[in-house]
């Protein structure tokens, strides 16, 4: 018989949860991630759509991190505004994150609001990938997990207690300049406020560093994305007023001109209804799309569509939906509540059924973020105030529709074991799984730069579009941008004809070609080639994001944290772990650029440097602006048109330096997600004593890599 609890043994009990929901309580969730969890917490969060597990195997063999504070010491207030989060800070810390930031690197002595936007102004922390994470360079990370609109004071904001005594000496000034003076040690904690909120969980990630911290965050979210290959080669998108013959005409042109292209991506017209959208194939443009897509895949282009998600009265999805939507439309479409599973599944089904399983390799899913809300004009999107079926509202949807849309999208492909590299407008925390390439319709070159910096700290893949130039050198200087990021992507919505035969939008659509068009074509030729040679590169440093969560792309802080130096460096990066790239824009013809600690070859003269200095370069236009560390074997392969599923790279191992090392390729099918049942091989390069060899240990019993020579450079 079962025995009833006393009504003291109830009352003790209670009591504990409130003190522990009250209080905190540190959870251990996965080796060096814990959880903080307080009051009642919101129903939809990010990690609550996390549908990935942990890699609990990668976590446990990262080096163990230990916080510089105890961890009782992280405050949380729950008042009848919300919660107030404090996190201790010292005066020697600096801070990264907050998702893509695009006018920040150091958030050190910032205030920062990450709310996703499409226009984000004034640096005020609207950003297209919004995270409501940071990491410290003295090795941990802090998440709050909550979709509200949140602020963060990162050491902004002095306290008063009982404790204070009165201090006006250096404190308080009579001029301008000592008002505004940005005082970075101001504050012993990042004070974080959560308007609405009634509860929190807080994630704390150990480091001991700032990269192990971002591989955790990773790992955690269930690995870093890994794409399809041919989705590391380049992408194209055509006039969005393209017909299925001029989509023709234009693959013949790529190919008739040995000009590398994977993706060609169909814009607006292509659909029957664009704004909003009917996801019906416009067939007066496209009579045959499925014999089209046939056609382009025999001659080895992958097709992209463009959509975004408001649904349109003409949709065949609009009845299925009605009551499976928010309150307000967009566009006189509906906004499918992605936070209900069934409206998920529908949206989900039907593009299956209609497009992936006729051969569409990816979509690009566009404005999926928010309407310009830093000054309310251009309110295209749904208002805050909207409510849907799931019970989610329309604050919390904004911050989660982009990171709901592509889990949608992208469980179509995992589900049928294809792999996809897709685009989206927005995101959010725990979205490092996702082969999704942000971009933005924001085009300053600088900042563009900035944001692959950024996109390491986010758990993000980032993708600067090359679309506006001012000039050709402006167009190369994006260019090479473009082949030294995540994805390679020429956006030509508006032309006619490709940006390198004619700049000019009026000209280039009634086939005025500049009267150096090849020249510049020839040009654009050798930098694509070099991205399509980079791929095994590329390509090995993204199963390292995926199996040990270590960023493709990331800042100098993170590979150098101890080096002062590279503490506010956000115009450098790393690309995996031996290439440092220093993009120009078009304003000079040189740069300064920072070495760290080491030896490091010029890729272009083979000119070696000591690191910790800086240095005055000038790469030419068709140069590509990087340098490789001593001890790098950099695989580069003989460049390919497109990447097809037999496609063997034809491999030169170029070894920087005398001493023994080594390297790493990681080879599978790149098409299915079979290498998650150990269906892939590692490709070890090794060289000692002025000799190369390979050894391929693993499961996969295809050929993807060729090593046909190497190469020493000293």
């Amino acid at each position: 018989m079962r025995k009833h609890r006393s009504y003291s043994t109830i009352l003790c009990i209670a009591l504990q949860v409130i003190a522990i929901n009250l209080f905190g309580q540190a959870v251990q969730l996965a080796a060096g991630v814990k959880k903080i969890s307080s009051g009642v917490v919101d129903k939809f969060t990010p990690y609550g759509f996390c549908s990935e597990a942990p890699m609990a195997a990668a976590l446990d063999k990262l080096p163990a991190g230990k916080l510089p504070f105890d961890i009782g010491d992280i405050k949380i207030n729950i008042t009848d505004r919300g919660v107030v989060v404090e996190v201790p800070l010292d005066d020697e810390e600096q801070l990264y994150g907050f998702g893509l930031q695009i006018g920040s690197f150091n958030q050190r002595g910032l205030k920062k609001r990450p709310i996703v936007n499409d226009n984000p102004l004034n640096d005020l922390g609207y950003t297209h990938g919004p995270t409501t994470l940071y990491v410290s360079n003295k090795g941990y990370g802090i998440l709050i997990n909550t979709a509200r609109y949140t602020t963060f004071y990162c050491g902004t904001t002095d306290k008063l207690n009982k404790n204070n005594k009165r201090n006006d000496a250096g404190k308080t000034g009579n001029s301008v300049e000592e008002l505004y003076k940005n005082d970075k040690k101001a504050a012993g904690y990042v004070t974080v406020d959560i308007p609405g909120a009634k509860g929190i969980d807080i994630f704390v990630f150990e480091g001991p560093d700032l990269k192990s911290v971002m591989q955790r965050y990773n790992l955690f979210s269930g690995g870093g994305a890994l794409p399809a290959i041919w989705g590391l080669g380049v992408k194209y998108r055509v006039k969005a007023d393209f017909n299925q013959s001029q989509v023709g005409k234009m693959a013949a042109y790529f190919r008739n001109n040995h000009i590398p292209c994977d993706v060609l991506g169909l814009e607006p017209r292509w659909q029957t209804a664009s704004y909003s959208c009917s996801y019906v194939w416009n067939k007066s443009f496209f009579p045959s799309p499925n014999e089209f897509i046939d056609t382009m895949k025999n001659k080895g282009f992958h097709i992209n569509l463009w959509e975004h998600a408001f649904t349109s009265p003409k949709s065949p999805l609009y009845e299925p939906l009605k009551n499976k939507a928010g309150n307000y439309l967009v566009w006189n479409g509906l906004v499918p509540d992605f936070a209900d599973t069934a409206a998920a599944n529908i949206f989900a089904t039907y593009h299956r059924d209609t497009f992936v399983n006729e051969g569409i390799s990816g979509f690009k899913m566009d404005e999926c973020d928010n309407s310009n809300i830093a000054f309310g004009r251009d309110s295209w999107s749904f208002p805050e105030l909207s409510s849907f079926p799931s019970g989610i509202d329309g604050e919390q949807m904004h911050q989660l529709f982009g990171l709901l849309y592509q889990k949608t999208i992208y469980n179509i492909y995992k589900k049928s074991n294809k792999r996809t590299y897709l685009d989206v407008r927005a995101s959010n925390a725990f979205a490092s799984s996702y082969p999704a390439a942000l971009y933005s319709d924001t085009y300053v070159h600088d900042e563009y730069i900035r944001m692959i910096v950024n996109s390491g700290f986010a758990g993000m893949i980032w993708s600067p579009e090359v679309r506006e130039s001012t000039s050709i050198k402006d167009f190369m200087r994006r260019s090479q941008t473009a082949v030294l990021s995540a994805q390679t992507l020429y956006n030509s919505w508006y032309l006619k004809n490709p940006p390198w035969l004619q700049i000019n939008k009026e000209k280039n659509n009634k086939d005025e070609l500049m009267p150096d068009a090849k020249d510049v074509e020839a040009d654009v030729r050798k930098l694509l080639n070099f991205r399509m040679s980079l791929i095994p590169y590329l390509y090995n440093a993204f199963a390292a994001y995926h199996f040990k969560g270590i960023p493709v792309f990331r800042a100098l802080v993170m590979d150098y944290p101890k080096d002062k130096n590279t503490f506010n460096l956000s115009d450098e990066y790393m690309i995996g772990d031996g290439i440092l790239a220093a993009p120009l824009t078009e304003r000079a013809d040189g740069r300064t650029v920072y070495l760290p600690a080491g030896t490091w070859y010029d890729f272009n003269t083979n000119q070696k440097f000591d690191g910790g200095k800086s240095y005055t370069i000038k790469p030419g236009l068709t140069q590509l602006p990087i340098f490789i560390k001593a001890g790098t074997i950099l695989p580069l392969a003989e460049p390919v048109e497109h990447v097809a599923p037999d496609t063997k790279f034809q491999v030169t191992c170029y070894v920087y330096g005398t001493t023994k090392t080594d390297a790493q390729l990681f080879e599978d099918d790149g098409l299915t997600f079979d290498y998650d049942k150990g269906v892939y091989n590692t490709v070890n390069l090794l060289w000692d004593k002025g000799h190369g060899e390979v050894k391929r240990n693993g499961k996969y019993k295809g050929l993807r890599y060729v090593v046909r020579k190497w190469q020493l450079i000293n």
